[in-house]
């Protein structure tokens, strides 16, 4: 029998009400050193859940601004590894990304972080087409990196990093396995969740037609540069585009061959298009107000 994978990494785990999707992702994630669970007060069992589990459990009390609950557990929770490693509840580890893993920060020539694809499961099936899958710093050499500060919030539903990225002093490396990125909650939980994300793009859109900017402390758009600079540079261009919303849906169903998902293409290719509808609707409304 092979021996164990132990590996010098500190997961952050940032999650509320995540008791459905938790006991898949704890599970996989025997090789890290150390499991911090880093809760919002939830109401289900979450945290009973995670200490049966063997992460410690901290509680984030957000009081508005910057920084959010990832910042906060890099800036305050005491990580005595080597590297860190950001996940999310509805995500698992496969046993090939761990050793994936473990060849890259074994590495004589290793980068001080690394992108990693969160693989789109949805309504039960793994999606090979669509382009719904993204990669994103995940992986990061401790001290190395920061989040975007794009505006200071104050909703407390909101207290974890929503689509902000992570700045990286040094260079960025690319993993190649994905994640299984699958959230159990159904689709009426998936759809609020969205609901809440599209009115905090709306204030990032509104900032940056109104002035220019993204943030304080961002990721620079950039058509040649990594994965989440051209993302950025994308959103760049098309968040001026009348119809934006039709743009998205043609993008996943028809250039990225979505309609060879069967139905889950076709729904999961229609909520990106009635996000975006309400992200548009929201800026609208937010520039009528100022």
């Amino acid at each position: 029998m092979p021996e164990a994978l132990s590996l010098p990494i500190t997961v952050l785990l940032a999650v509320r009400n995540e008791a459905v999707n938790l006991p898949r992702c704890l599970a996989a994630l025997g090789p890290a050193q150390k499991i911090y669970v880093i809760d919002s007060h939830s109401a289900d069992e979450t945290a009973n859940v995670a200490k049966n589990a063997g992460a410690e459990v901290i509680q984030f009390d957000y009081r508005g601004g910057y920084p959010k609950k990832r910042q906060w557990a890099l800036d305050h929770l005491p990580i005595d590894t080597p590297w860190i490693f950001f996940l999310d509840a509805d995500e698992v580890v496969p046993e090939e990304l761990w050793q994936e893993i473990a060849s890259a920060i074994g590495a004589p020539h290793r980068q001080d972080a690394y992108l990693i694809k969160k693989g789109f499961h949805f309504l039960g099936r793994r999606f090979r087409f669509g382009g719904f899958s993204h990669s994103a710093v995940l992986l990061l050499r401790a001290g190395k990196g920061r989040f975007e500060r794009l505006f200071d919030d104050s909703r407390k539903e909101l207290d974890m990093e929503v689509h902000e990225r992570v700045i990286v002093d040094g260079p960025v490396g690319r993993l190649n396995t994905p994640l299984i990125h699958e959230d159990f909650k159904g689709l009426e939980a998936y759809i609020d969740r969205h609901n809440k994300y599209s009115s905090w793009e709306a204030r990032v859109r509104h900032q940056y037609l109104t002035k220019g900017i993204y943030g304080q402390m961002t990721i620079k758009p950039n058509l040649f540069g990594n994965s989440q600079e051209r993302r950025r540079f994308i959103k760049s261009l098309v968040v001026r585009l009348p119809g934006e919303h039709w743009l998205w849906f043609l993008y996943h169903y028809v250039i990225r061959l979505g309609f060879l998902e069967g139905r889950p293409g076709l729904i999961a290719s229609r909520i990106r298009a009635s996000y975006i509808a309400q992200v548009r609707a929201k800026l609208y409304e937010l520039r009528l107000r100022r």
